[in-house]
């Protein structure tokens, strides 16, 4: 007996038609929304484009301003760095004449200190203290005063330099920032939809904790101008000062040099005075010692005069004893020998004490003579000192304006 097949089942033709339908309606909404879904596509795509575009422009026309601020405060700093690099070596330059200035101040202080040195060597009672002596003495004080004031305003300056070194650090880290800030974002603004090597980045999306807001942006790039300024002002301020104190200093050690060789020339001159004086007495003294000379011999040879009267009246008085008995008489004769060998003696007594005197005085007229050589030999060695050796050294001292 042959097997039976089994046959799928069969539907109902109601059940077709309402299968159809449904098949209908099912394509008929799918085809809707497809054609809605198609539809919005084109709108969202366009939408898209659009608002891609207006926001590239409006990146575009962000970064152009940006880096027209970014120039602006480059520019600015360029300015500033340029004002304080010139200030910079202003200063440099005018530390310069400070150290020169101070090196000048030691030649004139050693030639003044050895002026003083060297007139400690003068003798005796031209050891004195006298004016020129007192102007030296201050003008080792003026020297070393203002050689103090040089030191300190070096301090200054120095430390000034230092303070404009580091406003110009500053200000030349933030023109290389903004340097590079240009050069990224000028190399931002040239990027477009069709440069070969734009790319995806990940986790680009964010903000750095490291970034300032565009407020302290600029602050930060307006305090390095501002402390550029001011330093630039401090440095201006500076360098006034400066020119005044050594326009001034130079001025005092001028002053005082001109006195110190004005009272020079008068002690000159006055030791001359003395000199020439002393040279005087003393010719007078050497003439007086001649004639005094000749007197002790003149006194000398009347004393020696005086014998031969004083033998003749002592030998007649001698001889007249020999008269015999009552002729040994005391006649107007033996009256008369008496009183002459009494004057001869008393008149030879007065040339001897006379002679004496001429003697003593003979002797203080050399003492004098020896005095009045040894106070010139004095003057002469005091004359060196002053006129050759300080004179001289004085001759090299120079003070410029500085």
């Amino acid at each position: 007996m042959a097997k039976l097949v089994q046959l799928p089942p069969k539907f109902l033709p109601q059940e077709w038609s309402v299968t159809n339908k449904t098949r209908y309606a099912n394509a008929e909404s799918q085809r809707s929304r497809s054609e809605r879904l198609v539809a919005e596509s084109k709108r969202l795509v366009d939408e898209v484009e659009k608002r891609t575009q207006k926001s590239q422009q409006d990146v575009n026309k962000k970064l152009e301003q940006r880096l027209d601020e970014i120039k602006f405060w480059k520019e600015e700093l360029d300015n500033k760095l340029a004002e304080t690099v010139n200030e910079i070596e202003q200063l440099v330059a005018y530390k310069i004449r400070l150290e020169k200035a101070l090196e000048g101040c030691m030649e004139p202080l050693a030639i003044a200190q050895q002026c003083l040195t060297e007139r400690e060597k003068r003798a005796r009672i031209d050891l004195v203290h006298d004016e020129l002596e007192r102007e030296l003495i201050k003008e080792v004080e003026v020297i070393q005063g203002v050689m103090a004031l040089l030191e300190r305003t070096l301090e200054q300056i120095t430390e000034q330099i230092r303070l404009s070194r580091s406003a110009k650090y500053s200000l030349e880290k933030d023109v290389a920032d903004k340097f590079q800030a240009i050069k990224l974002d000028n190399h931002c603004s040239t990027l477009h939809n069709n440069t070969p090597d734009i790319h995806y980045t990940d986790n680009v999306v964010r903000i750095q904790g490291n970034s300032v807001t565009p407020n302290e942006w600029e602050d930060f790039t307006n305090q390095n101008i501002v402390k550029a300024e001011k330093q630039r002002n401090n440095a201006l301020a500076l360098r006034a000062l400066i020119d005044s104190i050594l326009s001034e200093t130079a001025g005092d050690m001028r002053k005082q040099c001109d006195s110190v060789n004005f009272a020079l020339k008068i002690r000159v001159n006055e030791t001359k005075d003395a000199k020439n004086k002393l040279e005087v007495h003393l010719a007078k003294v050497m003439d007086e010692i001649s004639s005094q000379e000749k007197n002790i011999e003149h006194l000398k040879k009347a004393i020696s005069d005086k014998e031969g009267p004083i033998k003749v009246a002592q030998t007649r008085l001698e001889t007249r004893t020999l008269r015999p008995n009552v002729e040994l008489c005391h006649d107007p004769v033996q009256y008369r020998l008496l009183n002459e060998v009494q004057e001869l003696t008393t008149n030879v007594e007065r040339l001897r004490e006379t002679l004496r005197l001429a003697e003593i005085e003979l002797k203080g007229l050399i003492r004098n003579q020896l005095s009045l050589e040894e106070e010139i030999k004095v003057k002469e060695n005091t004359l060196y000192i002053d006129e050759v050796m300080c004179m001289q050294m004085r001759e090299a001292i120079s003070i410029n304006d500085l």
